[in-house]
């Protein structure tokens, strides 16, 4: 990939009332058109969108992770209203500095129909008794509430304040939209670096958006201290190389492109050991993805699939402890998702394995492809609606609960065939057994 060049001035900053600002700070979007990222809100035609757009907001509470841009949407948002912006930080504000905003925004009201925005971060912070007192100048629509929160708010706000907001939640950034962000900055001479001479690695760049989490402060931060730690080089340039991201966020790249050779490497190695009854290779390769910022769903699926795969009906449990991590995994996010994601893999890893079922439904698929379809017996037809005795649907079906054991000899198929061959291993040797004293000849 070709490096790309930034910048052509000498100096990293202008002497300026922001110059001692992170960056993260210093490129924050001051309008909803520099905004990056959030698409399923903020999308073309989306709730959020035409009430903006309209200037008909009602209370919001943004819910994300820290770094996916709830500040910076609530200050853009402001930008394109007519309303007011007041902001405080529940950590440390109190009911005495609220009181004296709402009665400035009352104020405002009365005097020129302006409305105001009260945005209000970390607003899980207040206890019950502080979120109460915004509620009568919520309702009656005195203050438009923005409260952002990295906390569920379902579980950290109390219900009537919910019951007039709406609630969106912010999702970690993406590799692109990150990436953007990075090559932004970098090309930024008023507020980013574009004042200085800066030879970037798209792998470096990459690298940062890959393993910020979704963060952007995480990932700007870091270029800054990159960019402000890495000597000039012989031409003239500050070369951020891989070495020097890896060295700016404290982390240690670890080879694993989401979408190339490494990729499809590791996760074919983690199901081989799973498959091989390795717990400790399948927890080496889960632990290698996972720190390379791997999507914990996309590992919690490949479990899933092995646990049918390789293990079905030889310990059906495996399946349901797989579908029970994926859920979890979903639920919780990383970090603590990779408990039980490891709990899933490690259970699939020591579980007795068989491949019965995925090669019997491969066997059933072939022949519905290669062999002419047949008919459902007569026998077998819905007799539920009304006429289907006059077409003699249902006709001579024996229903298996009226017969010894529950089972009665009949045919179920248009022709003779057998898909499922259960092994000897764990629970499918009883299913062998079963099938083998209800596969008798009729």
């Amino acid at each position: 990939m070709e490096q790309k060049r930034y910048g052509g001035m000498n100096g990293l900053f202008d002497t300026n009332d922001t110059s001692h600002s992170p960056l993260s700070a210093r490129m924050r979007p001051r309008t909803l058109d520099e905004y990056c990222g959030q698409e399923h809100i903020l999308g073309p035609g989306k709730l959020l969108t035409r009430s903006i757009e309209a200037d008909r907001l009602n209370s919001l509470i943004f819910y994300g992770p820290p770094g996916s841009g709830k500040t910076t949407l609530a200050l853009c948002i402001s930008a394109r209203t007519k309303a007011a912006f007041d902001s405080i930080n529940a950590v440390m504000s109190n009911v005495e500095e609220m009181r004296r905003l709402i009665a400035g925004a009352k104020n405002r009201l009365a005097a020129s129909g302006q409305r105001t925005i009260l945005f209000i971060d970390e607003i899980h912070r207040f206890n019950k008794a502080q979120q109460d007192v915004l509620m009568p100048d919520v309702e009656s629509g005195t203050i438009i509430l923005i409260g952002a929160t990295t906390m569920n708010p379902f579980f950290s706000l109390v219900s009537p304040l919910l019951s007039r907001s709406l609630v969106f939640e912010l999702r970690p950034l993406t590799k692109e939209s990150l990436l953007t962000l990075l090559e932004r900055a970098l090309a930024d001479k008023e507020r980013g670096l574009g004042q200085v001479l800066v030879q970037a690695d798209p792998k470096a760049l990459l690298f940062l958006a890959e393993i910020s989490d979704g963060d952007a402060r995480r990932a700007l931060n870091a270029l800054e201290v990159a960019a402000l730690t890495t000597p000039t080089g012989a031409d003239g340039y500050i070369h951020i190389t891989p070495a020097v991201a890896e060295e700016s966020i404290q982390k240690k790249i670890v080879q694993y492109d989401a979408d190339g050779d490494a990729h499809y490497d590791t996760i074919s190695a983690f199901i081989k050991s799973m498959r091989g009854s390795d717990p400790d290779a399948a927890l080496y390769w889960m632990a290698k993805m996972i720190y390379a910022g791997e999507d914990p769903r996309f590992i919690a699926r490949r479990i899933v699939i092995c646990a049918s795969e390789d293990v079905g009906n030889a310990d059906p449990n495996a399946l349901v402890v797989a579908s029970a991590a994926l859920q979890a995994a979903e639920f919780v996010g990383l970090p603590e998702a990779r408990i039980p994601l490891a709990q899933a893999a490690v259970y699939v890893a020591c579980a007795p394995k068989s491949n019965a079922v995925y090669l019997g439904i491969d066997k059933a698929l072939e022949d519905v492809r290669t062999k002419k379809a047949g008919n459902v017996p007569r026998h077998l037809k819905d007799a539920s609606y009304s006429g289907a005795a006059k077409l003699g649907n249902g006709e001579g079906y024996k229903y298996a609960h009226d017969y010894p054991n529950h089972y009665v000899a009949q045919e179920y198929m248009p022709f003779k065939a057998v898909y499922y061959d259960p092994t000897e291993q764990g629970y499918e040797k009883k299913i062998k057994e079963r099938l083998g004293l209800l596969r008798r000849p009729l």
